[in-house]
Protein backbone atom coordinates (compact mmCIF):
# COMPACT_ATOMS: atom_id res chain seq x y z
CA UNK A 1 0.00 0.00 0.00
CA UNK A 2 1.78 3.36 -1.00
CA UNK A 3 2.86 5.70 1.57
CA UNK A 4 2.02 8.84 2.02
CA UNK A 5 4.33 11.88 3.48
CA UNK A 6 3.03 14.82 6.00
CA UNK A 7 4.69 18.24 4.74
CA UNK A 8 3.69 20.14 7.98
CA UNK A 9 6.98 20.01 9.88
CA UNK A 10 10.10 19.00 9.61
CA UNK A 11 9.67 15.41 10.68
CA UNK A 12 8.25 14.71 7.63
CA UNK A 13 6.62 11.48 8.49
CA UNK A 14 6.31 8.76 5.85
CA UNK A 15 2.85 6.96 6.89
CA UNK A 16 0.86 3.86 6.03
CA UNK A 17 -2.69 4.00 5.38
CA UNK A 18 -4.10 4.75 8.89
CA UNK A 19 -0.63 5.12 10.26
CA UNK A 20 -0.71 8.30 12.86
CA UNK A 21 2.56 10.82 12.48
CA UNK A 22 4.62 11.47 15.22
CA UNK A 23 2.40 14.65 16.22
CA UNK A 24 -0.09 12.15 17.13
CA UNK A 25 -2.97 14.48 15.57
CA UNK A 26 -2.09 13.50 11.58
CA UNK A 27 -2.50 10.19 10.02
CA UNK A 28 -3.02 8.92 6.05
CA UNK A 29 -6.14 8.34 5.33
CA UNK A 30 -6.82 6.73 1.74
CA UNK A 31 -3.57 7.97 0.67
CA UNK A 32 -3.38 11.79 1.84
CA UNK A 33 -2.06 13.51 5.09
CA UNK A 34 -5.12 15.00 6.97
CA UNK A 35 -5.85 16.68 10.40
CA UNK A 36 -6.92 13.92 12.91
CA UNK A 37 -7.72 16.42 15.78
CA UNK A 38 -9.84 18.56 13.86
CA UNK A 39 -12.40 20.18 15.58
CA UNK A 40 -11.76 18.00 18.32
CA UNK A 41 -11.13 19.99 21.68
CA UNK A 42 -9.68 18.82 25.06
CA UNK A 43 -10.16 22.42 26.50
CA UNK A 44 -11.96 25.08 26.20
CA UNK A 45 -11.78 28.01 29.04
CA UNK A 46 -11.65 31.74 29.63
CA UNK A 47 -8.06 33.19 30.76
CA UNK A 48 -6.49 36.04 31.56
CA UNK A 49 -4.53 37.30 28.33
CA UNK A 50 -1.04 37.25 30.38
CA UNK A 51 -1.60 33.52 31.20
CA UNK A 52 -0.59 32.68 27.20
CA UNK A 53 2.24 34.53 28.63
CA UNK A 54 1.95 37.66 26.47
CA UNK A 55 2.34 40.98 28.29
CA UNK A 56 2.32 43.86 25.64
CA UNK A 57 -0.73 42.00 23.69
CA UNK A 58 -3.88 44.08 24.99
CA UNK A 59 -3.02 43.59 28.72
CA UNK A 60 -5.62 42.88 31.19
CA UNK A 61 -7.97 41.24 28.77
CA UNK A 62 -9.23 38.15 28.35
CA UNK A 63 -9.10 35.30 25.74
CA UNK A 64 -11.36 32.43 24.87
CA UNK A 65 -8.66 29.13 24.83
CA UNK A 66 -8.91 26.23 23.12
CA UNK A 67 -6.75 23.23 22.61
CA UNK A 68 -6.92 19.71 21.29
CA UNK A 69 -4.68 17.30 21.34
CA UNK A 70 -0.89 16.23 20.17
CA UNK A 71 2.26 17.61 19.57
CA UNK A 72 5.63 17.25 16.78
CA UNK A 73 8.21 17.50 19.71
CA UNK A 74 8.87 14.71 22.66
CA UNK A 75 9.96 17.03 25.75
CA UNK A 76 10.34 15.08 28.92
CA UNK A 77 9.08 18.36 31.05
CA UNK A 78 5.69 18.93 29.36
CA UNK A 79 3.35 20.77 31.71
CA UNK A 80 0.17 19.59 29.33
CA UNK A 81 1.67 15.96 28.69
CA UNK A 82 -1.90 14.62 29.16
CA UNK A 83 -3.26 15.90 26.32
CA UNK A 84 -0.38 16.93 23.92
CA UNK A 85 1.17 13.75 24.48
CA UNK A 86 -2.49 11.96 23.29
CA UNK A 87 -4.18 11.10 20.06
CA UNK A 88 -4.22 8.83 17.65
CA UNK A 89 -6.32 5.77 17.35
CA UNK A 90 -8.41 5.51 20.82
CA UNK A 91 -8.25 8.57 22.84
CA UNK A 92 -11.68 9.79 22.85
CA UNK A 93 -11.13 12.68 25.62
CA UNK A 94 -12.72 15.66 23.20
CA UNK A 95 -15.88 16.95 22.38
CA UNK A 96 -16.19 17.99 18.71
CA UNK A 97 -17.04 21.44 18.10
CA UNK A 98 -17.33 23.34 14.96
CA UNK A 99 -14.50 26.34 14.43
CA UNK A 100 -18.31 28.84 13.75
CA UNK A 101 -19.26 27.28 17.19
CA UNK A 102 -16.02 28.75 18.81
CA UNK A 103 -15.93 32.29 16.82
CA UNK A 104 -19.98 32.15 18.54
CA UNK A 105 -18.74 31.03 21.75
CA UNK A 106 -15.82 33.84 21.88
CA UNK A 107 -18.47 36.63 20.39
CA UNK A 108 -20.88 35.92 23.42
CA UNK A 109 -17.96 36.38 26.06
CA UNK A 110 -17.20 39.83 25.02
CA UNK A 111 -19.12 40.73 28.08
CA UNK A 112 -16.50 38.89 30.39
CA UNK A 113 -13.93 40.88 28.75
CA UNK A 114 -12.94 38.71 25.67
CA UNK A 115 -10.84 39.73 22.70
CA UNK A 116 -11.10 36.53 21.11
CA UNK A 117 -9.60 33.07 20.29
CA UNK A 118 -6.14 31.40 21.67
CA UNK A 119 -4.77 28.36 20.17
CA UNK A 120 -2.70 27.09 22.95
CA UNK A 121 -2.96 23.77 25.65
CA UNK A 122 -1.25 20.91 22.82
CA UNK A 123 1.06 22.51 19.34
CA UNK A 124 -1.82 24.39 17.62
CA UNK A 125 0.29 23.84 14.19
CA UNK A 126 -0.39 20.16 13.92
CA UNK A 127 -3.52 21.06 13.37
CA UNK A 128 -3.44 23.97 11.27
CA UNK A 129 -6.45 23.87 9.39
CA UNK A 130 -8.62 23.82 12.48
CA UNK A 131 -7.13 26.94 13.67
CA UNK A 132 -7.07 28.56 10.14
CA UNK A 133 -10.66 28.09 9.78
CA UNK A 134 -11.72 29.13 13.25
CA UNK A 135 -9.34 31.83 13.09
CA UNK A 136 -10.76 33.22 9.87
CA UNK A 137 -13.96 33.26 11.24
CA UNK A 138 -13.21 35.02 14.77
CA UNK A 139 -11.25 37.53 12.64
CA UNK A 140 -14.52 38.24 10.55
CA UNK A 141 -16.64 38.74 13.49
CA UNK A 142 -13.91 41.71 14.50
CA UNK A 143 -11.81 39.68 17.33
CA UNK A 144 -8.34 38.85 18.11
CA UNK A 145 -6.73 35.59 17.43
CA UNK A 146 -3.84 34.16 19.21
CA UNK A 147 -1.28 31.41 18.57
CA UNK A 148 0.97 29.58 21.32
CA UNK A 149 3.35 27.55 19.20
CA UNK A 150 6.52 25.47 19.69
CA UNK A 151 7.12 27.02 15.96
CA UNK A 152 8.13 23.62 14.89
CA UNK A 153 6.29 23.78 11.24
CA UNK A 154 7.09 24.67 7.73
CA UNK A 155 6.76 27.98 6.47
CA UNK A 156 4.44 27.43 4.12
CA UNK A 157 2.06 26.00 7.17
CA UNK A 158 2.53 29.72 9.11
CA UNK A 159 1.56 31.75 5.82
CA UNK A 160 -1.60 29.89 5.62
CA UNK A 161 -2.33 31.10 9.57
CA UNK A 162 -0.80 34.70 9.32
CA UNK A 163 -3.89 36.38 7.69
CA UNK A 164 -5.97 36.04 10.50
CA UNK A 165 -3.18 36.27 12.94
CA UNK A 166 -3.10 38.91 15.79
CA UNK A 167 0.46 37.66 18.31
CA UNK A 168 1.83 34.61 19.00
CA UNK A 169 3.98 32.92 21.93
CA UNK A 170 6.77 31.21 20.82
CA UNK A 171 8.59 28.29 22.30
CA UNK A 172 12.61 29.18 21.88
CA UNK A 173 13.02 26.02 23.74
CA UNK A 174 17.24 25.64 23.65
CA UNK A 175 19.87 28.26 21.54
CA UNK A 176 21.32 24.88 20.72
CA UNK A 177 20.55 22.93 17.92
CA UNK A 178 22.10 19.77 19.89
CA UNK A 179 19.73 20.95 22.57
CA UNK A 180 16.90 20.77 19.99
CA UNK A 181 17.81 17.31 18.94
CA UNK A 182 16.90 16.40 22.80
CA UNK A 183 13.35 17.37 22.44
CA UNK A 184 12.80 15.54 18.85
CA UNK A 185 13.23 19.26 16.90
CA UNK A 186 15.30 21.32 14.85
CA UNK A 187 16.50 24.70 15.93
CA UNK A 188 16.47 26.19 12.41
CA UNK A 189 13.07 25.27 11.69
CA UNK A 190 12.04 27.66 14.97
CA UNK A 191 14.19 30.68 14.25
CA UNK A 192 12.47 30.93 10.69
CA UNK A 193 9.15 30.50 11.73
CA UNK A 194 9.90 33.11 14.45
CA UNK A 195 11.64 35.08 12.19
CA UNK A 196 8.33 35.19 9.56
CA UNK A 197 5.83 35.87 11.73
CA UNK A 198 7.52 38.78 13.60
CA UNK A 199 6.96 40.21 10.26
CA UNK A 200 3.15 40.16 10.50
CA UNK A 201 2.32 39.87 14.07
CA UNK A 202 2.82 40.57 17.54
CA UNK A 203 5.14 38.62 18.71
CA UNK A 204 6.71 37.06 22.51
CA UNK A 205 8.87 34.22 23.38
CA UNK A 206 9.37 32.22 26.18
CA UNK A 207 12.26 29.79 27.03
CA UNK A 208 11.69 27.39 29.64
CA UNK A 209 14.95 27.20 31.73
CA UNK A 210 15.46 22.82 32.10
CA UNK A 211 18.40 22.54 34.12
CA UNK A 212 20.99 20.79 31.90
CA UNK A 213 19.14 22.24 28.78
CA UNK A 214 18.27 25.79 29.06
CA UNK A 215 19.95 27.23 31.90
CA UNK A 216 23.89 28.23 30.28
CA UNK A 217 24.40 32.03 30.78
CA UNK A 218 26.30 31.79 27.71
CA UNK A 219 23.31 30.22 25.84
CA UNK A 220 21.29 32.61 26.77
CA UNK A 221 23.57 35.61 25.46
CA UNK A 222 23.26 34.14 22.17
CA UNK A 223 19.50 33.93 22.19
CA UNK A 224 19.04 37.50 23.23
CA UNK A 225 21.60 39.04 20.63
CA UNK A 226 19.91 36.63 18.01
CA UNK A 227 16.48 38.11 19.27
CA UNK A 228 17.78 41.63 19.61
CA UNK A 229 18.96 41.74 16.19
CA UNK A 230 15.22 40.46 14.99
CA UNK A 231 13.71 43.35 17.36
CA UNK A 232 15.24 44.28 20.44
CA UNK A 233 11.30 44.87 21.44
CA UNK A 234 10.40 41.44 21.27
CA UNK A 235 9.70 40.42 24.72
CA UNK A 236 11.00 37.38 26.42
CA UNK A 237 9.84 35.13 29.12
CA UNK A 238 12.22 33.31 30.89
CA UNK A 239 10.08 30.85 32.52
CA UNK A 240 11.05 28.47 35.63
CA UNK A 241 10.73 24.67 35.29
CA UNK A 242 9.48 22.69 37.63
CA UNK A 243 9.63 18.79 37.76
CA UNK A 244 6.96 17.79 35.21
CA UNK A 245 6.15 14.22 32.98
CA UNK A 246 9.23 12.33 32.89
CA UNK A 247 11.61 14.67 34.39
CA UNK A 248 12.41 14.83 38.11
CA UNK A 249 14.95 16.79 39.04
CA UNK A 250 14.54 20.01 41.25
CA UNK A 251 13.27 23.44 40.04
CA UNK A 252 15.47 26.09 38.60
CA UNK A 253 17.68 27.96 41.11
CA UNK A 254 16.38 31.34 41.66
CA UNK A 255 19.60 32.55 41.18
CA UNK A 256 20.05 30.96 37.88
CA UNK A 257 16.94 32.44 37.07
CA UNK A 258 17.78 36.09 37.89
CA UNK A 259 21.18 35.90 36.37
CA UNK A 260 19.75 34.72 33.15
CA UNK A 261 17.40 37.52 33.19
CA UNK A 262 20.34 40.10 33.52
CA UNK A 263 22.17 38.52 30.97
CA UNK A 264 19.26 39.28 28.39
CA UNK A 265 18.34 42.69 29.56
CA UNK A 266 21.25 43.89 28.14
CA UNK A 267 20.08 43.23 24.89
CA UNK A 268 16.57 42.86 25.14
CA UNK A 269 13.69 45.83 26.35
CA UNK A 270 11.40 43.21 27.97
CA UNK A 271 12.28 40.72 29.89
CA UNK A 272 10.16 38.75 32.38
CA UNK A 273 10.38 36.10 34.63
CA UNK A 274 7.70 33.33 35.24
CA UNK A 275 6.82 30.93 37.55
CA UNK A 276 8.83 32.30 40.38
Amino acid sequence: MNKAVCPVCFHHCSLKEDEYGLCRARKNSGGTVVCANYGKVTALALDPIEKKPLKRFFPGSMILSAGSFGCNLNCPFCQNHTIAAAGGNGFKAYREILPQEICEAAVRAKSRGNIGVAYTYNEAVVGYEFVRDTAKAVHEAGLKNVIVTNGTAELWVLEELLPYINAMNIDLKSFRPEGYRQLAGDLETVLKFITRAAEDCHVELTTLIVPGLSDSAEEMEHEAKWIADLDPEIPLHITRYFPMRHMTAPPTDIGCMKELEETARKYLKYVYLGNI
